[in-house]
């Protein structure tokens, strides 16, 4: 909202959902039912809280065309729409997948496996190596000493020069120096949404300063009452 942004009365409502049970999606592969069930009721019950909403996790967006059969509420917006949208808008050729085992096999696992229809993909060549940082990310924390140069060894062995993180451990130890460029592809999707949280905000806002200038305070605080759920 640049200038136009006033505290927190402009800011969007967010809504955050976090159910341990989808970490058993690092093996997707033995663990498809107990995931599903969790990730169902998960989004469930989101979904009715928010105009828009995602998955937070690159190999649990695997599931993304059964959620969208669901017909929840509000619009799930997915990894894989977003990231095609942003390479098209970008113009490359050819990416590095960084991320999960499930994620970086481009196998029946991966929720990119249509990424190369797309674009030429480079995947590590040792997979192993990504899986275990990331598991190590995750038990021992960001901070861990050892994590950083282990990434960097990983991100220099890539030829590509645009690096997909598709992890949302990754990003938290990507402060490296490196001529690579890395790109979050959480990120990608939180831009995404709150861009599209913005038309909805910005004809609330407008209602509000009508009503105000009319003063018509109760027609104020039904927008402000809908604009916050």
């Amino acid at each position: 909202m640049g200038e136009d942004f006033g505290g927190d009365l402009d800011a969007p409502r967010v809504v955050i959902l976090s159910e341990p049970l989808l970490g058993l999606s690092m093996d997707l592969s033995r663990n498809e039912t107990v995931v599903w069930e969790a990730l169902k009721d998960a989004a469930a019950a989101i979904s009715v809280r928010c105009d828009h909403w995602a998955i937070a996790c690159n190999t649990l967006n695997w599931f993304a065309p059964r959620i969208s059969k669901l017909g929840l509420p509000g619009e799930f917006v997915s990894f894989q729409s977003v990231l095609s949208d942003w390479i098209a808008a970008s113009g490359l050729t050819r990416l590095g997948l960084l991320g999960a085992a499930p994620v970086t096999e481009m196998g029946v696992w991966s929720a990119y496996r249509a990424l190369a229809d797309l674009v030429e993909v480079e995947t590590p060549a040792d997979a192993e190596a990504l899986h275990s940082l990331i598991h190590d990310v995750k038990r021992l924390g960001s901070s861990d000493p050892t994590l950083g140069w282990r990434f960097k060894a990983l991100v220099e062995t890539m030829r590509a020069e645009t690096l997909l993180l598709a992890c949302t451990e990754l990003p938290l130890i990507a402060d490296i120096q490196t001529a690579k460029r890395l790109v979050d592809v959480t990120d990608l999707v939180a831009v995404e949404l709150a861009r599209r949280s913005l038309p909805r905000w910005n004809a609330i806002n407008k209602g509000l300063e009508a009503a105000h200038s009319s003063g018509a305070t109760g027609k104020a605080m039904a927008l402000w009452e809908n604009a916050h759920g």
